[in-house]
C-alpha cells in the first residue's frame, strides 16, 4: 500500500511534463544565450534535413544580439538570395502584364463596338432604312455615296468582262493554231503511208509496166514475121510444079 500510494503521489507530477513557454523576450541575459545557443543548432539541423529529405533548396541566415552570422545552404546562399528577387519580381511582373492586358483589351473591345456600329449604321443606310427620318443633305449625301459605288461596280465589271474577252481571243488563237498542227500531221502522215504502200508494190508494178512494153513488140515481131514469110518464095513448091507451067507464067 505504501508502494502503491508513492506511486500515485508521483504520477500526476509526471503527467504534467514540461509546461508551455510563453513567447516573449528573455530578460535574464545567461538563459538568452542559452536558448540561442539551442534554437539556433535545433533550426540549423532542421533545415539540413529539410534540403536532404525534400530534394529542397535551403537557406538559412541568422544574425544574433551580438551581430554574429550564422548561415547554411544547400547550395549558396547568394544562388538563393538571387533565384528569390527573380521569382518575387516576376510574380510582381505577372501581375502588372495582366492588369496590363486587361485593359488593353477592353480598349480594343471598345474600338470594334463602334465600328460595328458605324458599319451597322452605314448598311442601314444603304438599304434605305433611314431614310423617313433623313433630311435633304443627309439624302444627296447618300446618294452621291451609291452614285460612287454603283460607278466602280461597274467600272470593275467591265474589267472583268475585257478580261474575259481577251482570254477568249487568245483561246481562239491557241485553238486554231493547234487544228493547223493537227492538219500538218495527218496530211504528213497520210503522205508517209502512200510512200510505203508504193515502196511495198513498186517491183509488181514494175514488171506490170515491163510487161506491157514486151507484149506489143512481140506481137509486131511475130506479125512481121507471117508477113516477111508470106513474101518469100517457096522453093519447095516450085521444084514440085511443072517447067513449063513456071515458063508460061
Amino acid at each position: 500500500m505504501a508502494y502503491q500510494n508513492k506511486s500515485m503521489s508521483v504520477s500526476p507530477q509526471r503527467k504534467m511534463g514540461r509546461g508551455k513557454i510563453e513567447i516573449k523576450r528573455i530578460e535574464n541575459t545567461t538563459n538568452r544565450q542559452v536558448t540561442f545557443c539551442k534554437r539556433r543548432n535545433g533550426l540549423l539541423k532542421k533545415a539540413y534535413e529539410l534540403s536532404v529529405l525534400c530534394d529542397a533548396e535551403v537557406a538559412l541566415i541568422v544574425f544574433s544580439s551580438r551581430g554574429r552570422l550564422y548561415e547554411y545552404a544547400n547550395q549558396s546562399v547568394k544562388s538563393t538570395i538571387e533565384r528569390y528577387k527573380k521569382a518575387s519580381s516576376d510574380s510582381s511582373n505577372i501581375g502588372s502584364v495582366s492588369e496590363a492586358n486587361a485593359q488593353f483589351y477592353q480598349q480594343e473591345a471598345a474600338k470594334l463596338r463602334t465600328q460595328i456600329e458605324t458599319l451597322q449604321k452605314g448598311i442601314r443606310e444603304l438599304l434605305g432604312d433611314t431614310v423617313s427620318s433623313a433630311n435633304t443633305r443627309e439624302l444627296k449625301g447618300l446618294e452621291t455615296k451609291l452614285e460612287k459605288g454603283i460607278s466602280r461596280i461597274r467600272s470593275k465589271k467591265n474589267e472583268l468582262l475585257f478580261a474575259e474577252i481577251e482570254y477568249m481571243q487568245k483561246r481562239e488563237i491557241d485553238l486554231h493554231n493547234n487544228n493547223q498542227l493537227l492538219r500538218a500531221k495527218i496530211a504528213e502522215n497520210e503522205r508517209n503511208q502512200n510512200m510505203s504502200l508504193n515502196m511495198a508494190g513498186g517491183g509488181n508494178y514494175e514488171l506490170m509496166q515491163q510487161e506491157q512494153q514486151q507484149q506489143p513488140a512481140a506481137a509486131f515481131d511475130s506479125r512481121n514475121y507471117f508477113q516477111v514469110n508470106a513474101l518469100q518464095p517457096n522453093h519447095h513448091q516450085y521444084q514440085r510444079q511443072d517447067p513449063m507451067a513456071l515458063q508460061l507464067v
